[in-house]
């Protein structure tokens, strides 16, 4: 049976699909070097760390390819002229060659655990994640998507993830790109503190956008598990979709997220598995049909979860 079927018969039964945890902010919790999403100095950290939430019981793991892209390579430098004039010889293709290979170390993470779980490529925001505002105009955007979402495909995910999504037009321009692809899409929003898109666009707005593009589930995600939960219950009013969620824990703290500052603050602490636990069992109650972690979740909180399932 192909991997994504059992997913879709587990959602169209009512059942709960179990999602894996953070990839980046978890990698650099162990020390691995975040330069080319690791995938440069240490894939086999990362085929590890996909083996790791794999043996924890996750149905879906995520290809480790958050802000992966093209642009996130040309914004260091002036134009692409200046590139190619003093930039390394392999910066034109380095983040299409680093999504390949970040399919390709998930496929080996999954033929050794011996599990069934499906592998979603994951597209991002083409900017920064926090800054709805860089987002670029949506024709632009849909063809960066395109790229990236033939190279997903083409290297063996299942489905694509339109992940931390801020903004209903990429979403637009992600969602048109990933359908060419005829495999499921899935869609994730991050949220502000409000409850909305971090654009201020509602999310109500943004549910009924991709419902008119055929996702299959839409989902909300890196925000704190408090914005995660109330907007659970906002989803399940929007749509009769399946919907998901994934929350944060930590603080972001430039460029990457930080979880120990002093002794008043822990998020190790603050948000360990067995409290994510019963927030994501809130989560379900709600409504919620796929479940998992997002920056600041590991292994054991997957686990967590998945005897939270049970």
């Amino acid at each position: 049976m192909p991997p994504y079927d059992r997913i879709r018969r587990t959602l169209e039964s009512g059942g709960v699909v179990l999602l894996d945890g953070a990839m980046g902010s978890e990698l650099v919790r162990r020390g691995v070097r975040w330069r080319g999403n690791g995938l440069r100095t240490s894939p086999e950290e990362v085929q590890a760390l996909h083996e790791e939430y794999l043996a924890a019981g996750a149905d879906v793991i995520r290809t480790n390819t958050f802000q992966l892209n093209p642009r996130t390579v040309l914004n260091v430098f002036r134009s692409r002229e200046h590139m190619r004039h003093i930039g390394a010889p392999d910066l034109e293709t380095r983040a299409q060659d680093l999504t390949r290979k970040a399919v390709e170390v998930a496929l080996a993470a999954r033929e050794r655990s011996g599990r069934e779980a499906a592998i979603a490529g994951v597209l991002s925001p083409l900017e920064h994640c926090f800054r709805p505002d860089l987002s670029p105009p949506e024709k632009e955007a849909e063809a960066e998507h395109a790229e990236m979402a033939a190279i997903l495909a083409g290297a063996g995910a299942d489905l694509l993830v339109l992940e931390s999504m801020n903004t209903i037009a990429e979403a637009r321009a992600a969602a048109r790109a990933a359908s060419a692809m005829h495999l499921p899409i899935w869609a994730s929003f991050v949220l502000g503190p409000e409850g909305d898109l971090l654009s201020r666009e509602k999310l109500e707005d943004a549910v009924r956008a991709m419902e008119s593009m055929g996702v299959d589930v839409v989902a909300v995600n890196c925000s704190p598990p408090v914005d995660v939960g109330a907007a659970v219950k906002r989803l399940r009013q929007a749509t009769k979709r399946p919907i998901g969620a994934y929350a944060h824990v930590g603080k972001f703290d430039p460029p990457s997220w930080k979880f120990e500052f002093h002794p008043q603050f822990s998020a190790t602490e603050e948000w360990p598995p067995e409290k994510y636990r019963d927030a994501a069992g809130a989560w379900r109650k709600a409504g919620a049909a796929a479940i998992g972690g997002c920056c600041g979740t590991g292994p054991d909180h997957v686990r967590a979860l998945r005897e939270g399932m049970r």
